[in-house]
């Protein structure tokens, strides 16, 4: 009998354990439960955090990458400016030294035709005076001397550009001739043609800067 109550009690023991270590696991397990339910919590929020702060991030390097672009956009414009301005000018200064080129090429050549205009009436009375001692009975040394400075001073006035304009055989034209006179011919082929100079015309490297004085045939 008293063995009988011994192992009943035992087994009461073994159950009263049993149940306790159950109770003590099913306690574990919540305990776990909620140590890794907090940890999961914990790191969703580090993960939000982490995502607003690359969101701010790029929101931030979208903000200044717009910035330099137009920054960069005003670069290109003034550079675009610049280099119209720089063109401009270049035009305007290469007009300029064009035009102040041209005006001292003209500037020179007027000069150059008003001197050689002022000598034109010594070249007249040098080729009368030339004429005059051909039908005198002077010396010869006279007459060679005379007609060298003459030469000479036609071949300097050549050499600047002058040039008689013909007149034997031409037709009456106003852009290089003075009709000073009208003479009566009786030739047709006569004409309207030079019949005689009153006093030579000159060009000066193409330009007319005295008309000769001629009588036309009519």
């Amino acid at each position: 009998m008293e063995n009988k109550n011994k192992e009943e009690k035992d087994l009461k023991q073994e159950e009263v354990a049993a149940a306790n270590e159950e109770q003590t696991e099913a306690v574990n397990g919540e305990q776990t439960a909620g140590k890794e339910e907090h940890k999961s919590g914990k790191e969703k929020k580090a993960e939000k955090k982490a995502e607003k702060k690359a969101s701010a991030k790029v929101a931030e390097l979208e903000k200044r990458i717009a910035e330099l672009e137009e920054k960069n956009n005003k670069f290109e414009e003034k550079a675009l400016k610049d280099k119209d301005d720089y063109i401009r000018l270049m035009a305007e200064f290469d007009n300029f030294r064009r035009r102040t080129a041209q005006e001292k090429l003209d500037l020179v050549s007027t000069a150059s035709e008003e001197i050689i205009k002022g000598i034109l009436p010594i070249l007249d009375d040098f080729e009368r005076a030339v004429k005059a001692l051909a039908e005198t009975e002077d010396s010869a040394s006279a007459k060679e001397g005379t007609e060298l400075i003459y030469n000479k001073l036609v071949g300097f006035l050549k050499s600047k550009g002058l040039a008689r304009i013909e007149t034997e055989g031409k037709d009456f034209d106003t852009d290089f001739f003075e009709a000073v006179a009208q003479f009566p011919v009786q030739e047709e082929d006569k004409k309207g043609k030079i019949f005689d100079v009153v006093q030579a015309g000159y060009t000066l490297n193409g330009k007319v800067i005295r008309f000769a004085k001629v009588v036309v045939a009519i």
